[in-house]
């Protein structure tokens, strides 16, 4: 038994073991390509029947015409972005990801943050630390009665949905990609009834060309209401420039932010001493997070097992 015409396989990110494991069993030689350079592994990626990668390169239009056995590319995670995944498809190379993996920690983890700006809890908390004991001041607010809007319908969206469901709110979804997808505790919407209704935008779409800056200043000045906005999706989904103006004009009462734009293809941070990226580190009304909504324990096996079983069931034989 083996996984047909699939040989050799580049890993070029650091994944789960579970992944390297389970195709070893299958005959497949899983070669470490984690500490390689692009040049050296440009040079050596005609070789491989497939990659496995998060987010360290591009895999590129260059890498792809270069890689003459390919056949897979698997990303663990849930963006593509740093994939030509039209010129792949050209080359008949099978895309695989695994959103499925990280859905129930992103969705925890956007839950986490909205009730931890909601409550003060970060403020509160470093107060206490230091010897001060304001009641009145961090009285919280509840997230009961609620409207909240979520953007983008997929693995990440309807995880956060579901867990909404518990805290009494009124949920509304868009996606403009789907259709009939509306429950009895979901609405299927459109932005005209977000921007009339909404008290918490939160955004779970890829980044694309139309995604690129999706909520700035124009967007955030058609809601009627002050919103809350959560971004566990991509930086560059969100302009920080804008949302610290709605921030100082009181259009948007407080942000949750997991990404940020001013980071890297493979999402490190990159320095930045921009007015607002300095306003935005020291506004209260801002909770932070290293791009780290989907990073647990547990979604760090499950992104390999859900690579595995697509690998598996498009490759595999008897």
């Amino acid at each position: 038994m083996n996984l047909k015409n699939i040989k050799r396989v580049a890993f070029i990110d650091e994944v789960h073991p579970f992944l390297k494991k389970q195709l070893g069993k299958k005959g497949v030689v899983c070669d470490d390509l984690t500490q390689a350079d692009s040049a050296t592994i440009f040079d050596k990626i005609s070789k491989y029947d497939g990659i496995v990668i998060r987010s360290r390169f591009p895999v590129n239009k260059a890498l792809i015409d270069k890689a003459v056995r390919l056949k897979f590319i698997a990303r663990s995670g849930a963006g593509m972005e740093n994939i030509d995944v039209d010129y792949a498809k050209e080359k008949n190379v099978e895309l695989f990801n695994s959103p499925e993996g990280n859905r129930t920690a992103v969705a925890e983890h956007a839950i986490g943050m909205l009730l931890s700006l909601f409550n003060q809890l970060k403020i509160a908390d470093n107060e206490v630390r230091k010897g001060i004991w304001q009641r009145e001041k961090n009285r919280g607010l509840e997230l009961e009665g609620k409207t909240v809007a979520i953007i983008g319908y997929g693995n990440m969206g309807s995880a956060f949905a579901q867990r909404l469901q518990c805290f009494g709110v009124k949920i509304l979804a868009y996606d403009k990609f789907k259709k009939d997808y509306g429950t009895a505790v979901v609405t299927e919407t459109n932005w005209e009834q977000i921007y009339r209704e909404a008290d918490v935008l939160s955004l779970h779409v890829p980044l694309t060309d139309e995604t690129r800056y999706f909520i700035d200043s124009e967007r955030i000045n058609q809601f009627k209401k002050p919103i809350y906005l959560i971004n566990t999706a991509r930086g560059k989904n969100v302009r920080i420039k804008d949302l610290m103006q709605a921030i100082d004009a009181g259009k948007v009462l407080g942000a949750c932010l997991d990404v940020l734009e001013y980071e890297g293809t493979s999402f490190e941070i990159i320095e930045n001493q921009s007015p607002e990226f300095v306003s935005l580190i020291n506004s209260d009304k801002v909770l932070l997070s290293p791009h780290v909504a989907g990073w647990t324990r547990e979604s760090y096996f499950k992104l390999s097992s859900f690579l595995f079983q697509k690998i598996e069931n498009c490759f595999f034989y008897e």
